[in-house]
């Protein structure tokens, strides 16, 4: 009985996968083309036209809504976001017009023909070495003197039912030292849609994912002792948000 009812969802799984797969072969060359040129805003409007063909192809509608007003997010800026599901990188786009680099777990370097993303444009981290890590956000730095913003999730990791883990000082560091501005991004429910259990195990199904995108907290003036104070600042806007999301 459990097998039956988990049918519907496999098969949007497996359809998910095709509107992954498929538009990402057709836009490959152009992809390709746009990196070894370091047309990198190029390749930017090309990950948007990526992520909104698999969201739409697999009946997912992000609801983007704002903490106080809709606003063009500056750049460059460091966009940080709680990490509770893969989807959760589809959706950035859907709020950010301007080039942006991931840093993502060195793992995804493995995946055929995704690693020209991390080679190129995006930055692998290495989450087991302190060097990697340094190395990470030393690349991160050169990128937003390049005018890319930069998305990282402080968490470093995936959490189970859309729990806030605790956030690493990285991100709020990089900010500091470049004085950029971070974008709080809350990703309310998109666990609900795919959860991290594994592909057979998670569950999956089309929807209306919603994040709450906070207003510019601007870093000018900040040094290093001012490190804690942002985390904090950071980390209590998204847990609000969340508890208020479930009614807590």
């Amino acid at each position: 009985m459990n097998f039956l009812k988990s049918i519907p969802s496999l098969l949007w799984k497996i359809w998910l996968v095709i509107c992954f797969v498929l538009p990402f072969f057709i836009l490959f060359p152009f992809f390709y083309l746009s990196l070894i040129t370091k047309q990198f805003s190029l390749v930017f409007k090309l990950k948007r036209l990526w992520s909104r063909l698999i969201c739409f192809g697999a009946f997912l509608y992000p609801k983007i809504r704002y903490e106080s007003k809709k606003y063009k997010l500056p750049s460059p800026c460091i966009i940080v976001s709680n990490h509770t599901s893969y989807l959760d990188i589809l959706f950035i786009p859907f709020y950010i017009d301007h080039a942006a680099a991931f840093i993502a777990k060195a793992e995804l370097l493995k995946i055929p023909l995704f690693k020209y993303f991390f080679v190129y444009l995006d930055i692998p981290v290495n989450r087991k070495s302190i060097t990697g890590s340094h190395k990470a956000f030393s690349d991160a730095g050169n990128k937003i003197d390049e005018g890319l913003s930069i998305i990282i999730y402080p968490e470093g990791t995936i959490h189970d039912k859309g729990k806030l883990g605790s956030f690493k000082n990285g991100a709020f560091k990089l900010a500091i030292e470049k004085q950029v501005p971070i974008i709080p991004s809350v990703n309310l429910n998109n666990w609900w849609f795919f959860e991290d259990f594994g592909f057979l195990k998670s569950n999956g199904r089309p929807g209306f994912p919603e994040i709450i995108v906070g207003d510019p907290i601007i870093t000018k003036g900040m040094t290093e002792k001012n490190v804690n104070e942002l985390k904090e600042k950071v980390y209590t806007f998204i847990k609000l948000e969340l508890d208020k999301f479930n009614g807590k």
